[in-house]
């Protein structure tokens, strides 16, 4: 006898959303790159000039992005992460940028970049030094804001080692109020709650209130596995973290790493889908000046893109697990809906997947209409609830899919199905 469970998420009324940090910006998920995962704290410029980070990558990664269609498709951060500064602060105690690696200072490099139509991210940590050993910011919050701000900065990566976690929360309101004051519009990306997990249950209502997007889980490495375990700890907590995001704030699972080595490209598929569903900020980090073509179509792919920036604004979530599949799914405006279905399975070949098993399938009645993105683009048409339509779903891959009500007048409880988010887990078991 076969056994099949399934996990579906339940979505109840719940209180209004919470507030989100009121600066006016990342109304959507941001998107952009960033030099960490791919480029790591390699300063050795005198050996690997062409991979060290100095303003010569950046200038480079923003060049190929105007080049090569990354700004349009919606790519618009170059973001440094650490590593960058000198050892030492200035004689007024003001950050500065490694001389050798930087001869131009962050300012002329923000000018370069934003004279290529980009915006630039910058790296600092709450607490007495960056991971890498660099100056934090601890006891130096207005001036490195103002510093910040005074560069033409327009993100700040704000890191959180060498700090006690009880006044981890302190120091990122601080800087958040700090870079208010400063007039700039500077999207804060905090790693506040990654590094109170292990002592506590965050408050992602102080969180959301102080932060542009937030870091919960370990970094991500250019690995199947790391994928999947982010993946995994973003399902198991969605329950807490999924209310909390919303225009103005996200949850950060961290980079893409799309088009390095680590993962197949039905895996590289699966990262950029899930990480649409997510509502995820889409900061890659690879090396643009040399991706393969079908990377970079999947990164430049626009119907997921515009998962990943549609206007309502809502997280989607894991709704069931059933024989090695998993559905996720994300409500979109105009009363859509993003199916993804993975295929967890990492052995044999691509197995079907009944698409009326997904939970919002409900939309379909009447019916609805179809389309699929990934693995390829594929009009499949007007369906109703009780079409027996399946998909092929490769070994560690996923079929992406948007679903859209061909009756406008469709019972209004489907409606407040995707229009509430408070994620709560029922086990359903069919034999």
């Amino acid at each position: 006898m076969c056994r099949v469970v399934f996990v579906v998420a339940l979505v109840v009324l719940v209180s209004p959303e919470a507030h989100g940090l009121d600066n006016g910006l990342a109304l959507k998920p941001t998107m952009g790159w960033l030099h960490w995962e791919r480029f790591m704290c390699n300063t050795d410029c005198d050996t690997d000039p062409d991979n060290c980070v100095s303003e010569r990558l950046y200038m480079q990664m923003a060049d190929v992005m105007v080049k090569e269609g990354w700004r349009e498709a919606g790519y618009e951060y170059v973001c440094i992460d650490d590593c960058w500064p000198s050892h030492q602060r200035d004689a007024q105690g003001r950050l500065q940028a490694d001389p050798k690696r930087f001869p131009g200072g962050i300012k002329k490099l923000a000018d370069y970049i934003h004279s290529r139509g980009l915006k630039l991210g910058i790296y600092g940590d709450v607490g007495t030094s960056t991971c890498a050993g660099y100056p934090g910011s601890l006891g130096y919050y207005e001036t490195d804001a103002q510093t910040f701000a005074d560069w033409g900065v327009d993100l700040l990566k704000f890191d959180g080692c060498y700090m006690n976690w009880t006044r981890l929360g302190d120091g990122y309101v601080t800087m958040s109020k700090a870079l208010n004051r400063t007039g700039r519009n500077i999207i804060y990306s905090c790693e506040w709650p990654l590094y109170e997990w292990p002592f506590h249950q965050p408050n992602y209502t102080a969180i959301r209130e102080t932060c542009n997007h937030w870091r919960n889980f370990a970094d991500v490495y250019d690995s199947w596995s790391s994928i999947k375990s982010i993946v995994e700890w973003t399902a198991a907590h969605q329950e807490i973290i999924v209310p909390s995001a919303g225009p103005g704030g996200w949850n950060d699972p961290d980079m893409l790493v799309i088009g390095n080595f680590g993962l197949s490209h039905d895996q590289q598929e699966s990262q950029m889908a899930l990480w649409a569903i997510m509502a995820a900020p889409l900061l890659m980090s690879n090396d643009l000046r040399d991706i393969c073509p079908r990377s970079k179509g999947l990164l430049q792919n626009r119907q997921i893109i515009a998962i990943s920036q549609d206007p309502l604004g809502k997280q989607g979530y894991r709704t069931a697990k059933v024989d090695s599949f998993e559905v996720w799914e994300r409500p979109l405006s105009k009363k859509r809906l993003a199916i993804a279905v993975l295929n967890k399975q990492e052995i044999g070949g691509p197995r079907r997947f009944p698409i009326g098993m997904a939970p919002g399938w409900k939309i379909c009645d009447p019916q609805c209409n179809v389309t699929q993105i990934l693995p390829q683009y594929k009009e499949l048409g007007i369906q109703t609830l009780h079409s027996k339509v399946a998909v092929l779903v490769n070994p560690s891959g996923t079929v992406l899919m948007t679903v859209t009500p061909a009756n406008r007048h469709f019972k209004s409880h489907h409606s407040l199905h995707w229009q509430d988010t408070s994620i709560k887990d029922k086990h359903t078991t069919i034999l």
